[in-house]
């Protein structure tokens, strides 16, 4: 299978063929015919499967497709992760697969100072990858509205929990809209996340790529 294959619209194609992409990985061949046609979806893929491609590159093109009403930018599409690190990843995937869309990512995370992530987000960004605690921070300072989010993507989930991260997560879900995609990843499905996706997901597509637990072979 090549990604021709997979109904992506040229702008992604490019973007593809210029990193140098051939072939689908796994995660990436099951999960995006899914994640195009508005489902949601439980990944179990670890870092190093593809699966930022698996997910970015059919919400680029339902964001491409769908363009917002009214002409007014607003945050479409909300990726949270538990590291800076790996949003700072997950953000540059959306730029580089996004090059020829005209769509906006940015990246929000802890540590250093707030105001360079505030006037980004006063800039309007189609796209906002996230760690939680900074971004709870922000909605509280009123800096972030989720009410226009139409995709939720929840990564490295696990991680979430054995961070200590849950809680915040569970109260930014409840500021996002009701009638939404979500997609949810994780290696390991404990039962806390098991359940988290029972209460967030309507009737998912599960997928399932390498074993529960065990290192990526790809990963040095």
């Amino acid at each position: 299978m090549h990604f021709q294959d997979l109904s992506l619209i040229e702008p992604l194609l490019r973007a593809v063929r210029a990193e140098g992409y051939e072939t689908p990985t796994p995660i990436q061949e099951r999960a995006i015919p899914h994640v195009l046609a508005g489902r949601d979806l439980i990944g179990c893929a670890q870092t190093g499967t593809g699966k930022t491609a698996a997910f970015a590159l059919p919400i680029l093109q339902h964001l491409v497709e769908n363009p917002a009403s009214g002409g007014r930018r607003m945050i479409r599409t909300l990726v949270l992760s538990p590291t800076r690190e790996l949003a700072t990843q997950i953000a540059d995937g959306f730029k580089a697969y996004g090059r020829h869309t005209g769509l906006r990512p940015i990246v929000i995370f802890g540590v250093v100072g707030q105001q360079t992530q505030v006037e980004a987000l006063r800039r309007g960004p189609d796209i906002v990858v996230a760690t939680p605690g900074r971004l709870l921070d922000l909605m509280t300072q009123g800096h972030v509205k989720l009410n226009g989010v139409e995709v939720f993507v929840l990564d490295e989930a696990d991680r979430m929990l054995d961070m200590g991260f849950i809680h915040d997560v569970r109260k930014i879900i409840a500021a996002l809209p009701k009638k939404r995609q979500t997609l949810l990843f994780s290696a390991t499905m404990p039962q806390a996340i098991q359940e988290l996706a029972d209460q967030m997901l309507v009737d998912p597509v599960q997928v399932e790529v390498t074993p529960s637990a065990t290192t990526v072979e790809t990963i040095d």
